[in-house]
């Protein structure tokens, strides 16, 4: 391109972009599945009966795994706690800490999930989704949320 053909395209804002792509991870069905496995035998382990939901970095559903015997409205808790983990990249523990802490004004974060469960599964640097976890304590709900994010740790 000559340099007065350039000097025209930019001074009209349609100078060629050199932008490019950044290579991204994403959760797969399968890492999905295997991270929440490695979840239920952690609860299985324990007796436990919870809801595993594995999330996408967008906070869309991949997966969710309701064990027998476990509440309907650890449904919608552990989506919840997936998606909090995601929309503000911390675990839920970090909500429910600072609650706990006094901090009131937590209640008021829209989709902010105060109950520990909900943790970010990463790829090296990357967030590439979260699990949530409901259907016992919380304390035991982040118990068996680790146990799938041990078993994302080890996903190539």
């Amino acid at each position: 391109m000559r340099l007065g053909t350039m000097m025209m395209l930019a001074l009209l804002g349609i100078m060629p972009m050199f932008a490019q792509f950044t290579t991204k991870k994403a959760m797969t069905l399968a890492a999905a599945k295997e991270i929440a496995s490695a979840a239920e035998a952690e609860a299985r382990k324990n007796n436990w009966t919870m809801v595993i939901v594995v999330v996408d970095d967008g906070g869309n559903l991949v997966y969710l795994e309701k064990m027998d015997g476990t509440q309907i409205g650890s449904i919608e808790v552990a989506q919840a706690k997936a998606k909090s983990a995601i929309n503000f990249k911390r675990p839920t523990k970090a909500f429910e800490d600072g609650l706990v802490g006094g901090r009131q004004a937590l209640l008021k974060l829209p989709g902010a999930m105060p109950i520990e469960g909900g943790v970010l599964i990463m790829a090296g640097d990357q967030i590439v989704g979260a699990i949530g976890v409901s259907g016992a304590q919380s304390k035991e709900d982040g118990v068996v949320a680790a146990a799938g994010v041990a078993a994302a740790a080890k996903i190539k």
